[in-house]
């Protein structure tokens, strides 16, 4: 462990530090109007966010029973992408508390970082729109390395890329996916209730879980990692 290292905290983005369900399930909603399919709820957001965009259109699809092959995944896609940009922020806002806490560990020598399998540009963006981008040392999408969440690179490289160790760092996310990304870089992970987990995100095994970002300091200090 380098001890120069600043502590870190990597926070997932949707689901985790913006409540972007609104304006993510309007696009796909938009999507499936287009093919004549029904439209997602708020309530199902758990059950398409939290993988990348190109998985979220495939649960999308198969909660109306349709299949994607391979070309018109990537069509779908491409029409995602810029609907959703032009309308990133429309609905999308940080968490209660999302701020506080974070001007919290900013002031007590921690650095932050995104680690996000939206794509890194949409994820810039919409940090830029609500006026959060100066805050994080590094901003890493699904797309900034070869591999994304799960896989252990993309936090990894997020955690180089802001100038921490992963013996120093700790993931804060709302999904399977972001608990396993921690587990498989041996980086401890706090799981917060109010995203878009499809089940209890206790079951998942986290190392701690809040409900609110009031919580967040307390139980990250009590990974042991530097007094908040």
């Amino acid at each position: 462990m380098d001890p120069i290292a600043p502590p870190l905290l990597v926070l997932d983005l949707d689901g985790t530090l913006v409540d972007t369900a609104g304006d993510l399930i309007g696009t796909l909603n938009t999507l499936l109007a287009e093919e004549g399919l029904a439209p997602l709820h708020r309530s199902d957001a758990g059950a398409v966010i939290g993988a990348g965009a190109r998985a979220m259109l495939t649960r999308a699809f198969a909660r109306n029973a349709v299949a994607l092959d391979e070309a018109r995944l990537e069509r779908l896609f491409g029409r995602f992408l810029p609907l959703y940009a032009s309308r990133i922020a429309d609905e999308s806002r940080p968490y209660p508390g999302a701020i506080a806490a974070l001007d919290r560990f900013r002031d007590a020598g921690w650095r932050l970082a995104i680690c996000t399998n939206k794509p890194e540009g949409l994820a810039r963006q919409l940090l830029e729109a609500l006026d959060l981008t100066a805050r994080f040392a590094a901003i890493c999408g699904g797309d900034t390395f070869p591999e994304k969440k799960p896989a252990p690179p993309h936090l990894l490289g997020t955690i180089e890329r802001a100038g921490g160790v992963a013996g120093r760092a700790v993931m804060v996310g709302d999904s399977a996916t972001d608990v396993a990304a921690a587990r498989n870089a041996a980086v401890p992970v706090v799981a917060v209730t109010f995203g878009y987990s499809d089940g209890p995100v206790a079951e998942l095994g986290p190392d701690a879980v809040v409900d609110r970002f009031d919580e967040l300091a307390d139980a990250v200090a009590r990974l042991g990692i530097a007094a908040v």
